[in-house]
């Protein structure tokens, strides 16, 4: 992403995060008439909350400490908060508008207006906090997505692969040790041939990935094929060539627009991420010239950390696409706005003789919070079939 591009978007989101707190703050203000003397502590929370995620992510990449960490903690979290809170709130003021037509709301308050808006206020709260809270929950628990799928070419020596697929992991502050270990140890027990890891694997910054050397437990990454990757848009933003060559670093083979035929039986190709062009200041390549140099007579899987533009993949010869990027929204209700954006926004597709599979992610973006939809580890079990 170029200079004057990432100064825009970061102007926008930091501008929807002022304002969306502001409206926090004013609501959470006037339901607190009845206690004057929390409001200033409550502003002053205020304050840090909108911008603890930025002064975190600002600071740790010049100190890693307890405070940059919990700032970083603090204010991530907080996104989750904001959605929920805020969801609350239009609903509330919804209601407020309906009452100026039907009076409703000063009966149910009773005498004690104050103190009905302030139990309103709790109940918000409280609502908040189950939600995020039952988010995080889901977030630290993956499942175990099984395809399979035959595959009519020779694949040579061999008649099936069992590969595990992960996407969007973004190891860093919030994707930490404990985090990462669990991936592992999650992948391993799967027994698989090889595993593909299809971009984001890294959030941003590789400060706070290496710092808690986090990639000590990708080396523990076990698979007889080898274990792949493809860069993802979270390895521009945190400068591209360092991410990369940390995970090349810790043994993961990270394929930029290049293949790589293995054991003699299949193709597999990684593309650059469409990212890479503010970095690189040059285009990707195109399927047609991925695949110049391929016979596509034999089975051929492609990673592609963004689901852009299927058709273009579909009946080239690429037997099977494996992305992420999407979150599927990662919070409710934005998958219905990542369904219309992608054409398959999370799951299975088939488009002629292309199988495409979007997974919904292992870590997460931002908050440490899944209400969307659930973390996933993909199994593919691919048979191979010349006269399938």
């Amino acid at each position: 992403m170029e200079k004057n591009q990432f100064f825009m978007f970061f102007t926008i989101v930091l501008s929807i995060q002022v304002l969306v707190n502001l409206y926090i703050t004013i609501r959470g203000y006037q339901a607190l008439e009845a206690f004057p003397k929390v409001r200033p502590w409550f502003i002053a929370f205020m304050v840090i909350a909108t911008f603890a995620y930025f002064l975190g992510r600002t600071l740790e990449k010049s100190m890693y400490n307890a405070l940059t960490v919990s700032l970083h903690w603090l204010g991530a979290f907080w996104f989750a908060v904001m959605l929920y809170a805020t969801l609350q709130l239009l609903l509330i003021d919804l209601a407020r508008l309906v009452d100026l037509a039907v009076p409703f709301i000063r009966k149910m308050a009773g005498n004690n207006y104050p103190l009905f808006k302030f139990r309103t206020g709790l109940v918000v709260a409280a609502i908040t906090f189950v939600v995020v809270l039952a988010g995080h929950i889901n977030a630290w628990h993956p499942k175990t997505v099984h395809v399979q799928l035959n595959i009519p070419k020779d694949a040579g020596p061999a008649d099936s692969l069992r590969i595990v697929a992960v996407s969007d992991i973004h190891l860093g502050t919030i994707i930490g040790p404990r985090k990462t270990a669990k991936l592992v140890q999650t992948v391993n027990a799967l027994n698989p041939d090889i595993i593909l890891l299809a971009g984001d694997v890294l959030d941003e910054d590789v400060g706070p990935v290496i710092r808690q050397n986090l990639g000590d437990s990708l080396t523990k990454l076990k698979a007889p094929l080898g274990i792949f990757a493809c860069t993802g848009n979270h390895e521009y933003i945190g400068g591209g060539e360092p991410s990369i060559q940390y995970l090349m670093q810790h043994g993961i083979k990270v394929l930029r627009d290049s293949a790589v035929l293995i054991n003699d039986a299949f193709y597999l190709i990684g593309r650059e991420d469409r990212s890479a062009k503010g970095r690189l200041r040059k285009e990707r390549k195109s399927i047609v010239q991925l695949l110049k140099d391929i016979d596509t007579s034999k089975p051929v899987i492609l990673l592609d950390h963004q689901p852009y533009h299927l058709d273009e993949v579909a009946n080239t010869g690429v037997d099977l696409q494996i992305s992420g990027h999407t979150h599927h929204g990662q919070l409710w209700p934005f998958g219905y706005i990542t369904n219309r954006i992608y054409e398959v926004s999370r799951g299975y597709k088939q488009k002629g003789t292309t199988h495409f599979y979007v997974s919904t992610g292992f870590g997460t973006w931002g908050p440490p919070v899944r209400t969307g939809n659930r973390p996933e580890v993909v199994v593919f079990s691919l048979k191979f079939n010349a006269t399938h």
